[in-house]
């Protein structure tokens, strides 16, 4: 309940006035619902912003609601993050529409009612603030003295790629270290490559989506390399992770995977059975392989993160079944499943990843 995200909000900062639970409420509620309509100066205050704050120990995230945190800045800055993935992520979370706020907004608060809290400054206080509407509110003088708040409101649906991003920024931090040390200084000729692996409809393609819009990157579908006819033979499938085509991937993108510039490589459509136009993969210092079989190690060790995406059995066969229908549902169980796992036990796909999700 919303209840409990407010009083772990009191907890964490003994400062908060009516108002600034008004605030929580709506942020909650409504997430980081913004008309960025001048992206310019919205950035440039955000740079201004974290310029000035000071690193500080404190909680990376904080839930808010079920789907709503809040990430704080000066944790953010002292984790080595990058403030532009910071700023991304509130971008594309601003996008994200809360059909339900208002009701969900009432909702919480009638939840503060129930707490020591509620007295009648409190009511009063509502009762004012309500007048012309729901509307956003700033914090309190005394929460903006005490708490010293810097933080950006960020969809539910983002969050789990920060524990990604740690480990990429550190990655990052050593590899350009490395680089000045040898005496180079071109970081914008090569990219980092982030591999995702992992078991079908554990949204491997969504997270890549998702990493893909704030780092930039180029993304790679391992669908694209389904295997041909001619190919898709017993002695094929009886290999851990025969049935994908990486004499293709091995020849149309491991060579230009760590450069940064542009190239492109042939699409085989699976429902075609035949090759259907190209994809085209844009300049940029970040690529993403996804899906199945990316993590093979015929492929070699091209990449430099390795993320594991899992998913429950049940929540596998329902998900499938939703977005393939029950007949495909069915052919997956009784047979891409059972490949996939058994490539997935040969080669130790999960325990070798650096991070799963």
């Amino acid at each position: 309940m919303f209840k409990d995200f407010l009083c772990k909000q009191m907890e964490l900062h003994p400062s908060m006035q009516p108002q600034d639970v008004i605030k929580l409420c709506y942020q909650a509620a409504f997430g980081a619902e913004h008309l960025l309509e001048d992206f310019a100066r919205v950035k440039e205050y955000f740079d201004a912003e974290f310029l000035k704050i000071a690193e500080r120990d404190e909680s990376l995230y904080e839930p808010i609601s079920n789907d709503v945190y809040r990430v704080n800045m000066a944790a953010w800055k002292k984790a080595g993050l990058p403030k532009e993935w910071l700023f991304n992520l509130f971008v594309l979370s601003a996008r994200v529409r809360h059909e339900d706020g208002e009701s969900s907004f009432r909702d919480y608060l009638t939840q503060v009612e129930g707490l020591p809290f509620c007295n009648n400054e409190w009511r009063e206080y509502i009762r004012l603030d309500m007048q012309d509407g729901i509307k956003a509110i700033h914090h309190s003088e005394d929460y903006r003295e005490n708490e010293k708040p810097a933080y950006r409101v960020i969809s539910g649906e983002y969050i789990r790629l920060i524990p990604i991003f740690e480990i990429m920024a550190k990655y990052f931090r050593q590899t350009q270290s490395a680089i000045l040390m040898a005496g180079g200084t071109d970081f914008e000729l090569f990219s980092y490559i982030i591999a995702i692996d992992g078991r079908a409809a554990s949204g491997k393609t969504t997270m890549a989506s998702q990493l893909a819009e704030v780092l930039g990157a180029g993304v790679i579908h391992m669908d694209d390399f389904f295997l041909p006819e001619e190919l898709r033979t017993p002695e094929r499938f009886a290999k851990h992770g025969g049935n994908v085509h990486h004499e293709r991937f091995i020849q149309e993108v491991l060579p230009f995977l760590k450069s940064a510039d542009a190239f492109s490589y042939k699409v085989y459509d699976c429902k075609q059975m035949d090759f259907n136009g190209n994809r085209d993969v844009a300049q940029s210092n970040w690529r993403i392989i996804e899906g199945a079989y990316s993590c093979h190690p015929v492929l070699g060790d091209y990449m430099d993160f390795k993320i594991f995406s899992d998913v429950s059995p049940k929540e596998q066969q329902a998900r499938i079944k939703k977005r393939n229908g029950p007949q495909i549902a069915e052919e997956y169980t009784a047979k891409w499943i059972p490949l996939e796992e058994s490539y997935l036990k040969a080669y130790q796909i999960k325990e070798n990843a650096c991070v799963f999700v």
